[in-house]
């Protein structure tokens, strides 16, 4: 078997691994899947208002260089696909997955019109990533790895498994602080009882990448409707060279 074939084989086997994880959790990724799907129109005047500012930041830390291979999980309706593409120029390329339909569509009419032609949409779920091992430079998910709650493990170990050694993954996410407020609460509250429909739990978002093997460092915090955000970059350390906590 060639090269070209035996690549084309190891994305096809990863494919299946996602078609059998979304056959055994149907019930969950189908109402997910939906509800995204709903929003999908509406989704940038509902939060990209208040989103893109620590986005770009969280795209900023990760450091993309001209040529270099990005990897988006959850892109959503695109508009981080944007400016990673620009970071990474011509020579580079962006790979999106996300599991709704769509957002995807709305994603790929923003990319299209935007002229850019180093990006590929792929949907597909996050844990069980239809890519080889070892083949990205960085990864980014904004506002996506607190959907996952009891699977963020196996999310971040395949965010491992396709970064280089020395790769970086990005994540933005809502903060889980031991102080809260009148916010946090009722957040916390809707969410427990609306889970569909506010459906991002907050995490310590440096545990639970250092926890997932990461050598971690803080970036911006700030905050959206009195909710706090933290930017957080992880580096995937060379083969055998210790982790170590935030210095």
């Amino acid at each position: 078997m060639g090269i070209a074939q035996s690549r084309a084989a190891r994305a096809r086997n990863g494919c299946l691994m996602i078609a059998r994880i979304m056959t055994e959790q149907p019930i969950a990724l189908d109402e997910t899947r939906r509800f995204d799907d709903r929003i999908s129109r509406t989704y940038d005047f509902l939060a990209d208002s208040s989103e893109h500012v620590i986005r770009d930041v969280g795209i900023r830390a990760i450091g993309l260089c001209h040529g270099q291979h990005v990897l988006e999980i959850g892109c959503g309706t695109g508009h981080g696909l944007i400016s990673l593409a620009e970071a990474v120029g011509p020579t580079g390329h962006v790979h999106a997955v996300d599991i709704s339909p769509g957002m995807m569509a709305v994603a790929r009419t923003r990319v299209e019109s935007a002229g850019q032609r180093n990006v590929t949409l792929t949907i597909g779920d996050a844990r069980a990533l239809c890519f080889r091992s070892d083949v990205f430079d960085a990864a980014f998910l904004s506002f996506t790895l607190e959907l996952f709650e009891t699977a963020i493990p196996q999310v971040l170990a395949e965010v491992r498994r396709v970064l280089r050694p020395g790769g970086r993954v990005g994540v933005v996410a809502l903060a889980k602080e031991s102080a809260t407020n009148a916010m946090v609460d009722l957040y916390e509250w809707l969410h427990r009882h609306w889970p569909h429909v506010i459906d991002c739990t907050p995490i310590d978002v440096v545990r639970v990448l250092q926890v997932g093997g990461f050598r971690t460092q803080m970036g911006d915090a700030t905050a959206i409707w009195g909710l706090p955000v933290v930017a957080a970059v992880g580096l995937k350390a060379s083969d055998g060279a210790p982790e170590f906590p935030v210095g």
